[in-house]
């Protein structure tokens, strides 16, 4: 089935390809939907969205064929199912068909995260994930259900000419059931339990793909069908996306958990694109043309930026699962020996996530903060919040590197800190492979973006926020629109690759020119031998900066002496515990769940199993509804 999917995510990028470089096309297939049928509408916004999914899913379903083992039959027949369902919700053009590709998608995910159930963390990462999905569903049905009420048609092209107050309702309830889809703060709880506990594949698809269809529910909706709206709307998008980039990446770098680190890390660049989306939206309102087509334009390249990088994370974080058994970044380290290949890999997924030079989100970050930068300064609101998103980004960044040295350094470096790290060999070719693929993606996007830049051009034409300014000059030299500054991505890459040349050249001439060295052993301060208990862990890497951000993180911390038998003032034992759990989750829904437990609790009360009391209850419900209608 993995040749399958790689299948479908062909056709995927194909007819994506078609959609944004050709002219839009209808396709009606009436007996295939009860009422409505159903509804395909290919144009630039849709085929980019298809198109990246499928290119998503090519690699992964040659990763999936060497990860057979952790796969079961059930798993391997969902996933094509799966990536076809999320190629047909931007295909969607008419609102019934939108809801019917959107529950497929969350039922095909479910049903996937669900693979290994028997494992106890599985079923409970499941159960709040299919609260979440659904949620997020009811609301953004509700929304488009009054916004096709109000328009009077189902079709996406047909809808307008609603009030100002059934647009307020409709973008509060597509935002919402959008972004908790995109694993936007607050709504994001679901995404760090559901990605570590799912197979390594999914994950992959999940968090490069499907997250990515809750930001393409915004620009369509929101942006593009609603837009352009009033001001806060703008606000809205703006808070939402700094807050969720700065708790994501908080979180990831706090994070012990391989895979919990790169989920966080994805709702981190979630939020950097929403908040690209809301800076491009509050310009063009403003009348800053150039700078919203800059933020625009930043957002829909960190779109393919993350995709091709969190694909190629999750493929080498599964590598190295699926070797050592272990997500444990206190555990790992020593990979790079025995891994040579992940770990050349996952360093190019790291550096993509850094946002530094020569990585793959380095560009669309910088493009972000140059629309930023350029802000206009006589909007007293943007002349505001201009500089407090700059900070937020810069800080996000900052983070960022940390994250990513943290993963990489701990995670592959080093020395082996456990049994199953020192026994680690290299993946298959297959899943080396494919990881390789992804890679390249990586570094195209990072080297050449000029690439992809008539793919943008046609998605920002699409868009209101990014029409007033065309962004021309975007190939090897790329040049802002309307305001001084450029970025040269292939020169740095040139001059970094001759500079590393010129080092070993440099270094192999003296090497010869110096007398051959005698070998000693290590000098370690008398210690002997390094070993891994001298080398930082995961946990005490990301220490100082849990001190920095205690207030936020709410780390639950506890010490315990247990003194010997002979004088309690004698140390036996001195255990420390260190547990940082998810405050917004603890504060925000464990009272609702809890709640929810004590109301269910005293209405199972009334279920005695009486049919009497049930005919009764019947009974005051119709006399209640005849009362309040007459």
């Amino acid at each position: 089935m993995g040749l399958s999917t790689s299948a479908v995510g062909a056709i995927g990028v194909w007819l994506g390809l078609i959609a944004v470089f050709g002219p839009a096309r209808d396709v009606r297939i009436g007996w295939l939907l009860p009422l409505a049928g159903v509804h395909l509408h290919l144009d630039p916004l849709g085929g980019f969205f298809m198109a990246l999914t499928g290119a998503v899913a090519v690699p992964v379903g040659i990763y999936a064929i060497g990860y057979a083992h952790e796969l079961s039959r059930t798993a391997t027949t969902v996933l094509p199912l799966f990536v076809a369902a999320m190629l047909l919700v931007p295909a969607a053009g008419s609102v019934t068909t939108f809801l019917f590709a959107w529950e497929l998608m969350a039922i095909a995910s479910l049903v996937l995260v669900l693979t290994d159930h028997t494992r106890p963390p599985v079923r409970s990462a499941a159960l709040v994930y299919a609260v979440m999905t659904q949620l997020g569903f009811v609301a953004i049905l509700v929304g488009l259900m009054v916004l096709s009420a109000a328009g009077g048609a189902d079709r996406f092209a047909d809808l307008g000419g609603v009030s100002e107050g059934t647009r307020t309702m409709v973008f509060l309830l597509t935002l919402a059931g959008f972004g908790s889809k995109a694993g936007l703060v607050p709504l994001h709880a679901w995404l760090p339990r559901a990605h570590p506990e799912a197979p390594s594949p999914v994950s992959a698809l999940m968090s490069a793909a499907m997250v990515t269809l809750g930001i393409y529910g915004i620009v369509r909706i929101d942006l593009q069908l609603l837009g352009p709206g009033p001001r806060w709307w703008a606000l809205t998008l703006l808070a939402v996306g700094a807050a969720s980039a700065l708790y994501g990446v908080l979180q990831a770098s706090v994070a012990a958990d391989l895979k919990r680190l790169l989920a966080y890390s994805t709702t981190e660049n979630m939020g950097l694109i929403t908040l690209g989306l809301g800076a491009a939206t509050l310009f063009a309102d403003a009348g800053a043309g150039a700078p919203a087509t800059i933020a625009m334009t930043a957002a829909v390249l960190h779109l393919l930026a993350h995709a091709a990088f969190k694909c190629l994370a999750f493929m080498a974080a599964g590598s190295v699962l699926s070797v050592t058994g272990l997500r444990d970044l206190d555990r790992l380290g020593g990979l790079a020996r025995r891994m040579p290949a992940t770990t050349t890999l996952f360093g190019v997924a790291a550096l993509g996530a850094s946002g530094l030079p020569l990585g793959a989100g380095f560009v669309s970050e910088w493009l972000l903060l140059q629309s930023l930068i350029r802000a206009p300064g006589n909007d007293t609101v943007v002349s505001l919040l201009g500089p407090l998103a700059m900070g937020a980004v810069a800080l996000t960044a900052g983070l960022g590197v940390a994250t990513m040295v943290k993963a990489f350094g701990i995670g592959f470096l080093a020395r082996p800190r456990s049994e199953p790290a020192s026994a680690a060999r290299e993946s298959s070719r297959t899943m080396v492979g494919a990881m390789t693929i992804a890679a390249i993606g990586c570094a195209l996007i990072a080297v050449v973006p000029g690439l992809v830049a008539p793919a943008l051009r046609r998605v920002l034409e699409t868009l209101p926020a990014a029409q007033t300014v065309n962004f021309t000059d975007f190939g090897i030299m790329i040049r802002l629109p309307g305001v001084p500054g450029s970025l040269a991505p292939a020169v740095i890459a040139g001059a970094l690759v001759l500079a590393i040349l010129a080092v070993v050249v440099a270094s192999q001439w003296r090497s010869r020119r110096r007398p051959a060295a005698e070998r000693l052993p290590l000098w370690a301060c008398g210690a002997g031998d390094l070993t891994a208990r001298m080398q930082y862990t995961a946990t005490s890497f990301a220490e100082p900066l849990q001190r920095v951000f205690d207030d936020v993180l709410r780390p639950d911390t506890a010490i315990e002496v247990t003194p010997t038998a002979e004088s309690r003032y004698m140390a036996d034992r001195v255990t420390y515990r260190n547990r940082i759990g998810d405050a917004i989750e603890e504060r925000l829904y464990t009272p609702v769940v809890r709640a929810v437990a004590t109301a269910a609790a005293v209405i199972r009360r009334a279920h005695t199993g009486s049919i009497h009391l049930y005919l009764a209850y019947g009974a005051l419900g119709v006399l209640i509804i005849l009362v309040v209608a007459k």
